[in-house]
């Protein structure tokens, strides 16, 4: 049995963000990239647990973009990871990476993939459910733990009100949120093999760019916080009506 793990390469959470370009791009000068944390420390992880117990035989992961992200997959591969693909295209949404994680998906016959529930720089939780849509395959999203008995898979994810445990038989797509696994830290033996390991590059499949940034645009931050007495109310109501957002 055979798991592909989608990742995304992200700026670190500490990063200053600026825009460039009239504000039509984000600015990389100077920024650290990591994995996106929702695909290395629940997916990946997870993945990397289901191989060593024996349910998997083996583990690969699969990047859209270019080259800047070779040093991002291959920290993947210090953590266990056994090889990778990056798909050399920069990746302008998320339906054109979606086809080709699947393409590569289809053509190579895995049996399970599980992607992170998010990327911490769009927030868009679209790809793998894309990615279920072109493969005709089930989906279970946002779920939290994770087991396989054969060829049946038994999954939990949150609700409204409660859990829900689902079976399905593979192969199946499945997004991870907090719960599925534990984050990992490479170790030295790790490190060094991740080197030496096969990191292919396939030419992307023709797909219409559907979406076009026209502009970004930098939250407005924290603002002072003002304290009211507890016994003036009419103030309260005055603030409310005339300084109270929304959001």
């Amino acid at each position: 049995m055979k798991i592909l793990v989608p990742i995304s390469n992200v700026p670190d959470t500490t990063t200053k963000i600026a825009f460039t370009n009239g504000d039509t791009e984000f600015n990389n000068a100077g920024v650290q990239f990591i994995i996106n944390p929702y695909d290395e420390w629940y997916a990946l992880v997870r993945a990397l647990e289901l191989k060593e117990a024996g349910k998997a035989e083996k583990v690969t992961l699969i990047h859209v973009g270019l080259a800047d992200a070779d040093a991002t997959i291959r920290k993947g591969f210090a953590l266990g990871a056994d090889d990778g693909v990056r798909v050399d295209a920069e990746g302008p949404d998320a339906f054109f990476v979606a086809e080709q994680i699947a393409k590569y998906a289809k053509e190579n016959g895995y049996d399970l993939i599980m992607t992170g529930k998010e990327t911490i720089n769009y927030n868009g939780s679209s790809v793998g459910a894309m990615v279920a849509g072109f493969m005709d395959l089930p989906l279970v999203s946002l779920a939290t733990k994770f087991d396989l008995e054969g060829n049946k898979a038994t999954v939990e994810h949150d609700v409204d009100g409660g859990t829900q445990v689902v079976e399905c038989q593979l192969p199946l797509v499945v997004t991870c949120a907090k719960g599925m696994a534990e984050q990992r830290i490479p170790n030295m033996k790790g490190i060094m093999s991740a080197r030496t390991k096969p990191l292919t590059v396939v030419p992307a499949v023709g797909t219409d760019k559907l979406t076009h940034i026209k502009s970004y645009t930098l939250s407005a931050g924290r603002t002072t916080c003002k304290m009211i007495d507890e016994n003036n109310m009419d103030e309260l109501v005055q603030l409310l009506h005339t300084e109270a957002k929304v959001i």
